[in-house]
């Protein structure tokens, strides 16, 4: 369509704009912020995250420094000053350690079990579940029997026997449950492995005779990635309340390495004597975290999964 000037010369209209393409990374992020709960999980998971890793530098207090410790400040109540003029904000536990201190410094220990955890377990579990949909035959099954073998048997019960063997301790704890998670993503993997490895690219990058590996790990692994960052994202979270379990049945972290779990144990013998902010702060803090990472994790799957959108 065309107008004309005011001599009758015509006047071409002005193109129309071309529509504006987004990046997959900037189209991502607009769709998970489109979930006010994904956004705001977010923004406390991270809030937690720098607390954990800047806690030496901004706790009050180191609480498992014997030298910062006066046990005449025991089981005060959130608020109180202490004999050194010390304020505990949120009370102290039964050896005067201030439980605003003990949650920064347990967050650390949560969060690199957990994290740690699900990593190792994920790397385990998708190279096993790439393998045995690749490979296929005598291998799926044997890698599969594996899995349905490890899944059969309750995640904390098969934890407490693995560490009933190996003892207490960080490294046995993140052993522990990867060796109860990684059957989890070896099953998500194989299940979408089994799909892609029918597709035409993977077809002509076998029939270019590329080596295998390169064939699961450059071609293969990218495409299973979407269900298995969600599946991680979940794990993350179970693997916390797991080691929170764990510790607080006594079979997880020592107490000079401490996590919320043991700090929730430490405080539940004082419950019915009033003294609830040495169990009720840091429960209240892992409830926190475990509630964050799922709704992350609920939208990644929205996400990444269009068919769930409605």
């Amino acid at each position: 369509m065309s107008t004309t000037t005011a001599q009758g010369a015509p006047i071409a209209a002005a193109p129309a704009p071309a529509p504006k393409v987004e990046g997959p990374w900037r189209r991502f992020i607009s769709e998970f912020a489109e979930s006010k709960l994904a956004l705001l999980g977010f923004i406390v998971f991270t809030i937690i995250a720098l607390i954990a890793i800047f806690a030496p530098w901004i706790a009050p207090q180191n609480p498992y420094d014997l030298a910062q410790l006066d046990i005449m400040d025991g089981r005060m109540e959130p608020g109180t000053v202490g004999g050194a003029g010390f304020t505990y904000w949120l009370g102290t536990d039964d050896q005067g350690r201030d439980m605003l201190s003990g949650i920064m410094y347990g967050l650390r220990i949560s969060l690199l079990v957990g994290v740690g955890s699900a990593v190792i377990a994920c790397a385990v579990g998708a190279s096993l579940g790439m393998l045995a949909a690749y490979a296929g035959g005598k291998t799926d099954t044997v890698i599969m029997r594996l899995v349905d073998l490890q899944l059969s048997f309750p995640s904390i019960l098969a934890a407490l026997m693995i560490l009933a063997f190996l003892g207490k301790g960080v490294m046995n704890v993140v052993l522990a449950l990867v060796i109860v998670e990684w059957a989890y993503y070896a099953r998500t993997v194989r299940g979408t492995a089994l799909v892609e490895r029918r597709r035409e690219y993977i077809e002509a990058a076998q029939c270019l005779a590329l080596p295998t590996r390169r064939v699961i790990f450059r071609h293969l692994l990218p495409n299973c990635m979407p269900p298995l960052i969600v599946v991680a994202t979940m794990q993350i979270a179970r693997a916390i309340a797991l080691e929170a379990t764990l510790s607080f049945l006594g079979l997880g972290v020592p107490i000079t390495e401490p996590s919320l779990g043991l700090l929730i144990s430490n405080g539940y013998e004082y419950m019915l004597s009033g003294k609830y902010w040495i169990s009720f702060y840091p429960g209240i803090a892992l409830l926190v975290t475990i509630v964050s990472i799922n709704l992350m994790g609920d939208q990644l799957r929205d996400v990444l999964n269009p068919r769930l959108k409605k």
